[in-house]
């Protein structure tokens, strides 16, 4: 059984190196273990949208959770799904810093991403959006 599970947490380093390394980790891991998805990123803000089976997603989900890494993990959405959204990426990245202010404030109060102060819903609907709109830096 396939799920999408999409979360925010707060960098503990903002660094550009930091940032390089969550994502190398999240691409090296997410090529061996089926998983697919795309990391957003901006202001120190990760929320990030995964997809595989049930059991890895929960696994990896619980490892986020204990990754010094990160702080303030908050569940925006979970769901099961028929087909994979996200299947061409291992983890994509969008860098909110590269994107068109406008898409930021058409789904939030300021042009910034913060998925805290939004419903798990408007935080999907923003993904979509960037997925239609961004340059999606990754690969499979």
């Amino acid at each position: 059984m396939l799920v999408r599970l999409l979360y925010a947490s707060r960098a503990v380093d903002t660094s550009p190196a930091a940032i390089q390394a969550i994502l190398e980790t999240a691409r090296r891991h997410n090529h061996e273990h089926g998983v697919t998805g795309i990391l957003v990123y901006g202001g120190g803000i990760f929320m990030q949208a995964i997809e595989g089976g049930r059991q890895v997603i929960s696994d990896l989900y619980g490892t986020i959770g204990r990754d010094p890494r990160h702080t303030d993990l908050l569940l925006l959405h979970y769901e099961e799904i028929l087909e994979r959204r996200f299947g061409g990426w291992t983890m994509g990245l969008v860098d909110v810093g590269r994107i068109n202010a406008s898409v930021l404030l058409k789904y939030s109060e300021r042009a910034e991403l913060d998925p805290y102060s939004v419903s798990g819903q408007v935080s999907m609907a923003l993904l979509e959006e960037l997925m239609a709109t961004a340059n999606i830096l990754g690969h499979a």
